[in-house]
């Protein structure tokens, strides 16, 4: 059984604590938002084992998180969708407030979601027929290397066939008839082959008459053998990598590249077919480039891969997992709630993007170039700050679309402590890694680490919370001098003590205007 099919089977099997505890290995805390995450989850996996009757009655129960920036609501949706395999998008409420000037129409998520599942299933499919696309890929790398002009050359052309040409119209209107028939003269010919005298006709059909004796088999034979075997001899150079720094000259496809466009109540799906239908009269086709053999290969083979995998079999496929398990995260919803009562202005606009926003979120049907795409099942997860408007200022059909509420705590210094150690992407490890690949050392004691989480803290308390972002800045500001001069330096073992903490961070330490250096 495939390594794919294996980690497919598995994520079918996540139980509700397995998904917490790998959620845990990237994010730190949140435990309510990551058990209704799982429980989401893992909901979806027992609704699919259902009967066909009861499963479609089932809707996802979705989920609204509430809680500052930056502290893991867009991660922990990211991180889950990545773990049940399922297609995801995460898209601003804000970018559909300004619909015809720069926003786009709610639809465009599901199409972008559509995106996203077809590009997941082609790549799965692609990888399924790696093996014999490198085989094709081969071979027409190997046509490349030593075309078969022998063979050319010894096909005769094809001869044209009869020649047909319309000569022009008439129309015939019969007696006592009301009505004319339209017809169309033809010409029709026997194209000359050859502007050549009989003489020297005569004096071609006698070399070939003398040359009858010879044996073309013969010769045929000989030349394909020893095409066959130049042939091998340069397959067995391909696989020692000795003509990758060879150059050929490959046809390769152009596809015509359209600017994106927005247009006001109009489908950019259908606009786009229109457009791409006619790619090929506006600079489609083949075109020659020079290329090494190395560059070449992955060129073929992703073109063989391309006509390997059956598109339409990837449209349904990626249509069923896009309605049975996709995810979308809308982010930003506070900022489209409406504060106390609902007047004029702006929040016009805002009410009118959450009402577009239902239907989709209900349970709609939106046209793609895939096809259609039911959105009963789709999970929907919003997430917003709210520190200025409230959930409870979301229409009341909204809300109810969103069941499930979870609130985020804010980080503190022990979060920080564990966010730059713990998780498998910690930053302590980034920058690390980082560093090292220009031979520059540097190890972090544990009194610098928390000097660091208490010093994040501290900032974020004076300033504006962005949550674990504060992170970012903070290393940055710490590193931003050795990052600079690593590869002069190198090779280097740098110690980060308090000390140098201190050093490398006293004027953010002094100066009460800490916006001036981090964010």
């Amino acid at each position: 059984m495939s390594e794919k099919k294996l980690i497919n089977e598995k994520r079918n099997e996540y139980t509700p604590k397995e998904i917490v505890i790998e959620l845990d290995k990237y994010i730190v805390g949140q435990k309510k938002a990551k058990r209704a995450v799982a429980v989401a989850l893992r909901n979806r996996i027992r609704r699919l084992k259902l009967d066909p009757e009861l499963r479609e009655d089932i809707a996802p129960k979705n989920i609204l998180m509430i809680g500052p920036t930056g502290v893991g609501k867009t991660e922990i949706a990211r991180r889950l969708a990545k773990l049940a395999g399922s297609p995801f998008i995460k898209v601003e409420a804000t970018k559909y407030t300004e619909v015809g000037y720069v926003g786009r129409d709610v639809e465009s998520m599901i199409r972008d979601l559509m995106a996203a599942g077809f590009q997941m299933v082609k790549q799965e499919m692609q990888e399924a027929v790696t093996a014999e696309a490198e085989k094709r890929a081969e071979e027409a790398l190997l046509d490349l290397l030593l075309p078969n002009n022998a063979k050319k050359q010894k096909e005769k052309p094809a001869k044209p066939g009869p020649v047909m040409r319309p000569m022009g119209t008439f129309s015939i209107n019969p007696e006592n008839s009301n009505s004319s028939i339209i017809a169309t003269t033809l010409q029709l010919g026997i194209p000359v082959y050859n502007n050549k005298s009989k003489d020297q006709n005569d004096e071609n059909n006698t070399k070939a008459a003398e040359s009858v004796n010879e044996d073309p088999a013969q010769d045929t034979k000989e030349g394909d053998d020893k095409f066959s075997a130049t042939r091998e001899k340069l397959r067995a150079m391909l696989h020692e990598g000795k003509l990758e720094d060879r150059t050929v000259e490959l046809m390769m496809n152009q596809n015509p590249q359209f600017p994106a466009i927005e247009m006001m109540g109009g489908n950019m799906e259908d606009l786009e077919s229109t457009l791409s239908g006619f790619a090929g009269f506006f600079g489609g086709g083949k075109k020659k480039k020079v290329v090494t053999v190395a560059r070449a290969r992955e060129i073929l083979k992703a073109e063989e891969a391309e006509k390997l995998v059956d598109r339409d079999k990837v449209s349904d496929e990626a249509r069923a997992r896009v309605e049975e398990t996709g995810i979308i995260f809308i982010d930003e919803i506070d900022k489209i709630a409406v504060k106390g009562d609902r007047g004029g202005g702006p929040d016009v606009s805002r009410e009118g993007v959450q009402r577009d926003i239902l239907p989709i979120v209900e349970g709609a049907t939106v046209n793609t170039k895939w096809g259609p795409v039911n959105t009963d099942h789709i999970l929907f997860i919003a997430a917003g700050a709210f520190n200025v408007s409230k959930p409870s200022d979301l229409i009341p059909e909204l809300q109810g679309r969103f069941p499930l509420r979870v609130e985020l705590d804010s980080l503190g210094k022990e979060d920080f402590l564990r966010i730059l150690t713990e998780p498998k992407n910690a930053l302590i490890k980034q920058y690390t890694e980082l560093l090292g690949t220009e031979d520059v050392k540097i190890t972090f004691s544990p009194e610098a680490i928390d000097h660091l989480a208490a010093l994040a803290a501290e900032v974020n308390s004076k300033l504006e919370n962005i949550g674990a972002r504060r992170l970012h800045t903070i290393m940055e500001a710490l590193l931003e001098e050795l990052s600079f001069e690593a590869s002069d330096i190198s090779p280097a073992n740098i110690d980060i003590t308090v000390d140098y903490v201190n050093e490398k961070l006293a004027e953010i330490v002094k100066d009460q205007d800490l916006g001036r250096y981090i964010l």
